[in-house]
């Protein structure tokens, strides 16, 4: 028997508060021109308030009938054009407010050429508000932001205001991948992921990663200052 899953939540505010960075270092010449001219043709469109206000639902239609994968929080968008290239057939949205990351990754698409994802450059839970019931296939949090202090746990994405609108928005049985180094980021996961609909099947540290992985540079940093990576597949159910 599927564990409850808590009913929906109100619609969202028409404000939220957003504690992570979105600016960085100085930006290369060549990032910037990839800003200038790459951003719009991928920028997910109808997802802001100005050009949605209603929030109506997007049409799935518009990405030609493929299973519709999700990464939130990208980082230099790595795993996201090696996941596109290997997997031609699906269509990837990226969500990532941090202007120096989306400037990383559309170098990458440049180089990579792949054509078969979009890009949501602003807070994961607004894409939520307008995608419809049960669209995404596939979900990636790679190395999310820890938040270490105690105070700051509300803000990970493994919490009710992420993770209930993410149940939502995924297809019964979908996979929701989550990596990280950090040992209370995974206490804290498998506390509250299942609670919200999800159940636990993969679950391994360094060495049993996913046989598509791509190990991005914050895996890299992690190994090399000694942090052991975690690994864990929930099933939405």
């Amino acid at each position: 028997m599927p564990d409850p899953v808590e009913p929906p939540e109100p619609a969202a505010a028409a404000r939220r508060n957003f504690y992570g960075r979105i600016h960085g270092k100085t930006l290369r010449n060549s990032q910037k021109d990839y800003l200038s001219h790459d951003l719009e043709a991928l920028r997910l469109k109808g997802v802001s308030a100005e050009e949605n206000p209603a929030r109506s639902p997007l049409d799935p239609t518009r990405f030609g009938g493929r299973p519709l994968w999700l990464e939130v929080g990208f980082g230099g968008g790595e795993h996201m054009v090696h996941m596109a290239a290997a997997n031609p057939g699906v269509h990837l949205i990226g969500a990532e407010p941090f202007v120096n990351g989306i400037a990383m990754l559309l170098g990458k698409i440049r180089q990579a050429g792949v054509g078969n994802l979009s890009i949501h450059p602003g807070d994961v839970r607004d894409l939520f508000d307008v995608l419809p019931d049960g669209v995404l296939h596939k979900v990636f949090l790679n190395y999310p932001d820890p938040w270490p202090k105690a105070r700051h746990h509300r803000r990970r994405f493994v919490t009710r205001d992420y993770l209930r609108p993410l149940h939502r928005v995924m297809v019964p049985g979908a996979e929701f991948r989550v990596a990280t180094d950090i040992p209370d980021y995974v206490r804290q996961t498998l506390e509250e992921v299942p609670p919200a609909g999800f159940r636990l099947g993969h679950r391994a540290g360094e060495g049993g990663a996913w046989p598509d992985w791509i190990s991005t540079r914050y895996e890299q940093k992690a190994l090399r200052e000694g942090r052991a990576p975690h690994y864990l597949t929930f099933r939405r159910v």
